[in-house]
């Protein structure tokens, strides 16, 4: 059984979460936990909270050992981008584009 949690419209582009991503990629959840919890990225404080509450929703909904689960999947897809604009020089106008992350876990026991 797989069991997923999301958060959606985070403020880190997905090209600085999915490095992080791949960190913990196939590993078991208290391994992925002690890796986020050591990693110095805002990445992955945000990695942590979503794989925490998979793994809340595994215990809670599904009845399901958390010793036993591993992190099967894991993505950081893009989000909208909020266009911005910043005054450039003579007179024009420069763009800014603050990129967000649809982030997702999904975790599934050990076979």
């Amino acid at each position: 059984m797989k069991v997923r949690a999301i958060a959606k419209y985070m403020r880190v582009s997905p090209r600085k979460m999915k490095p992080i991503a791949d960190l913990i990629r196939g590993k078991s959840v208290k391994d992925a936990q002690a890796i986020l919890k050591f990693t110095p990225r805002k990445g992955a404080d945000i990695f942590l909270k979503v794989l925490n509450s998979a793994v809340a929703n595994a215990e809670n909904n599904h009845n399901l050992d958390a010793d036993k689960l591993i992190v099967s999947e894991i993505y950081a897809n893009q989000g909208p981008v909020l266009k911005r604009w910043k005054a450039g020089s003579m007179g024009r106008a420069n763009p800014i584009k603050h990129r967000t992350s649809h982030v997702g876990v999904v975790v599934a026991e050990k076979e």
